[in-house]
C-alpha cells in the first residue's frame, strides 16, 4: 500500500470537515499520518521513502497521506504549517491529533505509531 496524496477536498471528506464542525472528529476507521511536504524540501525527500516503507509495514492498520503544501495552501493554513516536513499523527477513538515538525528517523516514527496509533486502535 502506497502513501495517498491528499487534497483539501479529500481531507474534508475522509479525515475531518473543518467547515462543518469546530470540534475535531476523525472520519477514518484506522489511525492516520499526514505528511505536509513540498517538492523542493530536502528533509521532506528524506522522509518520503521512510513513509512509503511504513505504509507497507502497517498496511491495513494505518493510512499514510501526503499533502503538498505548495498546492494545498488552504489545508496547510488550517493546520498552521510553518515548517516542513510537519507530520500529523491522527489516532482513532476521538483522541486529538498530534503534530510533529521536522524529519524524524524511521525508528522514531515507528515508536510514535506503535505507542500512540496502532496499539490505541487495537484496544479501542
Amino acid at each position: 500500500m502506497a502513501t495517498i496524496k491528499l487534497t483539501t477536498q479529500k481531507f474534508k471528506e475522509d479525515i475531518f470537515n473543518y467547515e462543518q464542525s469546530q470540534e475535531w472528529k476523525y472520519e477514518g476507521e484506522v489511525p492516520a499520518i499526514i505528511d505536509f511536504y513540498a517538492d523542493w524540501c530536502a528533509p521532506c525527500k528524506m522522509v518520503a521513502p521512510i513513509l512509503e516503507e511504513l505504509s507497507d509495514e502497517y498496511a491495513g492498520k494505518l493510512k499514510i497521506y501526503k499533502v503538498n503544501t505548495e498546492v494545498e495552501q488552504e489545508l496547510s493554513a488550517v493546520f498552521g504549517i510553518r515548517s516542513i516536513p510537519s507530520i500529523l499523527f491522527i489516532p482513532t477513538g476521538g483522541k486529538q491529533p498530534m503534530m510533529q515538525a521536522g524529519a524524524l528517523p524511521k525508528q522514531s516514527l515507528k515508536q510514535i505509531i506503535d505507542k500512540e496509533l496502532v496499539t490505541e486502535a487495537q484496544e479501542a
